[in-house]
């Protein structure tokens, strides 16, 4: 639908929510007004190559939202416009330049920055989901949600902060949640307000937002949380008398204690925050499946203890006393509230142990019996995402999760072709997946769309950042350990890979495609699910 050509600012709302916000900002009826006379029409093409598609909303600084498509790449778009272009657009385009250097999982991709003087647009990816903030609207989240929903928002401010740069904009109306489950940060700012200690002191808040529905922006001041940036209709936290915030536990029943205390240190000024990348490994340790029991809580409250002989957790060094008492237990109290789960079910041990994070307690072989082996099952794979070193354009990474969202009728695809071996324009495309810690590795069973593929699958010890250059250093180091047997012009459309060394240990795997099967428009495949089996 097109856009008004006047100064207003309307919402445009699809099946009774809004399904994009630009660049992850809340549509604010309290913004100035923007001019926009002579705003574009459906249809439109900008640049020669940006169709304009259905006019989705204006955000609060007054910028255009559409709907687009890529007609060279034929992949839909996101298209925020600003009038007028020149300088006044000049934070604007200067933040997609910055935003289009980090690539990860867990931010949105920009693909282009464009000023033509009468106006300024950004072309992002576009994400059918909706926000964090329309998500909690609904209702409050349960913990294990808020905990992965906060490690995915870490995690990408971890990729941003190892480029020195600050994301500036971390609020419940930048942290968007696709429709596939993906967690995605949007609408990064360069015009040097902020910190990268407020980026982290902002996850503080998301976890606070997620588990209470309310936004502690007063108590804890963030950037933008006046009505100019879309957050003054988020509720406030719940205060006392002397005006101090209620910990998420006051404000709702079933929050564990660690997670209160975490989000609590972080949102707590006179404590030194972690770092980034501290904080992300730290809450991807938590990141664990809701039917997991030690984040439910049985038998009282789980309290931390000051002079606790754990090793402490790396956030401990980074905080100061209260975050080495509130904090420093974590993995402690992740085991204690594992056994009161097991407790509270009467003693039911046959949950599969490769999903939980922690180990069970193990009691010793009666004298002169051997140890009996760790069972074997499917191992959860913790993260996974494409690897692809040889496109400077970097346009097939999206997707990822769906190889072991346990769905084998939807994957993630390569484009097609005109040659089986990536029109010779590739050495190959893989997908990396990493199981969290060190298994036994006994079988990797790969789903594809058609026949006639070829694959190996390769093992290393390195993670190197989502980039070209860190792709081809990843597979050049995992070429020197390919395990399991390679598949050659495979036949079927199931690759098992087997016949793993049993006294090998393997953290991270990357399923490396060099040869795609045709179809009626040229060289494609899909992978449809990867399932690893081990102990």
């Amino acid at each position: 639908m097109p856009s008004s050509a006047g100064p207003s600012i309307d919402t445009i709302t699809e099946g009774g929510r809004v399904t994009q916000v630009g660049e992850g900002q809340d549509a604010d009826e309290s913004a100035p007004p923007v001019m926009t006379f002579g705003a574009p029409t459906a249809g439109e093409v900008l640049a020669d190559r940006y169709e304009l598609v259905e006019h989705i909303n204006n955000d609060s600084a007054g910028r255009l939202v559409w709907r687009g498509v890529d007609v060279v790449l034929r992949r839909p778009v996101a298209v925020v416009l600003r009038y007028p272009g020149g300088d006044s657009a000049t934070e604007m385009l200067q933040a997609a330049v910055a935003a289009s250097r980090v690539i990860h999982p867990n931010l949105v991709g920009v693909y282009d920055a464009i000023d033509e003087d009468e106006r300024a647009y950004v072309v992002r990816e576009w994400v059918d989901g909706r926000s964090l903030r329309e998500m909690v609207a609904e209702d409050q989240l349960d913990p294990a949600r808020a905990t992965a929903i906060g490690s995915s928002v870490a995690s990408a401010l971890a990729a941003v902060h190892a480029t020195d740069m600050v994301h500036g904009n971390v609020h419940p109306g930048t942290v968007m949640i696709s429709d596939d489950g993906r967690v995605v940060l949007a609408d990064a700012r360069t015009d040097g307000a902020d910190s990268q200690e407020s980026d982290i002191r902002a996850v503080g808040g998301i976890l606070y937002f997620a588990l209470t529905g309310h936004w502690p922006h007063a108590e804890a001041p963030l950037r933008g949380a006046t009505a100019g940036h879309g957050r003054a209709a988020i509720p406030d936290a719940v205060r006392d008398a002397s005006g101090a915030i209620a910990a998420p536990r006051q404000v709702r029943a079933g929050v564990p204690a660690y997670l209160d205390d975490l989000t609590m240190d972080l949102l707590d000024t006179e404590i030194a925050p972690p770092s980034s990348d501290v904080l992300a490994a730290e809450l991807d340790r938590l990141d664990v499946p809701s039917e997991e029991h030690f984040l439910e809580e049985t038998g009282g409250p789980l309290r931390f203890a000051a002079d606790s002989d754990e090793e402490p957790s790396p956030l401990a060094a980074a905080g100061g006393r209260k975050v080495a008492i509130g904090i420093a237990g974590l993995l402690a109290v992740a085991l204690v509230g594992l056994l009161i789960g097991i407790s509270a079910l009467g003693g039911d041990g046959d949950d599969d142990p490769q999903t939980n994070p922690v180990a069970a307690p193990t009691s010793s072989a009666p004298a002169g019996e051997a140890t009996p082996p760790a069972a074997v099952g499917p191992l959860r794979v913790k993260d996974v995402r494409i690897i692809d070193p040889d496109s400077r354009v970097r346009d097939e990474l999206g997707g990822a999760n769906k190889v072991i969202d346990g769905d084998r009728n939807e994957g993630w695809g390569t484009d097609t072709y005109t040659a089986a071996n990536f029109g010779n324009r590739k050495s190959g495309m893989g997908v990396w997946l990493d199981l969290g810690a060190l298994h036994t590795v006994k079988s990797v069973q790969v789903e594809l769309s058609a026949t006639g593929a070829s694959a190996q699958l390769l093992a290393g010890t390195t993670n190197p950042p989502s980039s070209s250059s860190g792709d081809k250093d990843l597979v050049a180091s995992y070429k020197k350990t390919p395990i399991g047997q390679p598949f050659e012009e495979h036949d079927g459309t199931r690759m098992t890979f087997d016949g793993f060394d049993a006294d090998k240990k393997y953290r991270y795997l990357l399923l490396w495609i060099t040869v795609l099967p045709s179809n009626d428009r040229g060289y494609q495949v899909d992978v449809q699910e990867i399932t690893v089996q081990g102990s």
